[in-house]
């Protein structure tokens, strides 16, 4: 039995070696699109939908969905389709807070288990000309909402409250526990930012 990764993503491959796991990498080809205004529901649906095109083509494996929706004053933000949207998302949540929903799913055997974690980050009151240079560099358009809370030269957030691997967009612990649900043994998670999660389960304190 192997363990695979849905999605194309370069920051949840980065993230899931962090469980002391082996896995492939098989991107999910499906319409991201979804007209649900619950982005819990929404999130958790996008992530086994990606889990289940991949484990029909490898039904004895264990295979891993994720999806990330970010929300403002409850409109939903996806992917910028160009540098105009991602100049108005980046505009919008400038100086704010808003939630970022990451949906997770684990099939394996035929059985499914899905969650979704929710945080709330605080933007800086970054300049029109830090979010030119931060679209100059094409960062913004895999990235829900146009931005990556990680990145060291933008830096867009003051405050993260939750769980900052589900912002990066994988909640590592949330993972675990589905994969340990599942048979697979994942290891506890040692990133800097797993430390003090709130979702932290292995029973040390924080």
């Amino acid at each position: 039995m192997a363990l695979v990764l849905a999605s194309a993503s370069p920051r949840r491959r980065e993230l899931l070696p962090a469980l002391g796991v082996t896995f492939e990498v098989i991107p999910a080809d499906i319409d991201e699109s979804g007209a649900d205004e619950d982005a819990a529901r929404l999130a958790r649906d996008l992530a086994r939908r990606k889990a289940l095109v991949v484990a029909a083509d490898r039904p004895a494996d264990t295979v891993i969905g994720a999806d990330t929706i970010v929300v403002l004053d409850g409109r939903q933000l996806g992917k910028p389709a160009d540098a105009a949207e991602a100049r108005a998302m980046l505009e919008a949540l400038r100086g704010r807070t808003h939630h970022v929903v990451t949906g997770v799913a684990v099939i394996a055997d035929g059985a499914e288990a899905t969650e979704a974690v929710t945080t709330a980050v605080t933007m800086r009151d970054y300049s029109d000309d830090e979010v030119t240079r931060y679209i100059a560099r094409g960062e913004p358009f895999d990235k829900a909402g146009a931005y990556a809370v990680q990145d060291p030269e933008f830096a867009p957030a003051t405050a993260v409250e939750g769980c900052r691997c589900a912002v990066i967009g994988l909640p590592l612990w949330t993972l675990r526990r589905l994969l340990l649900g599942a048979g697979v043994d994942a290891k506890p998670p040692r990133l800097p930012d797993c430390l003090g999660c709130p979702h932290r389960e292995d029973g040390t304190p924080r």
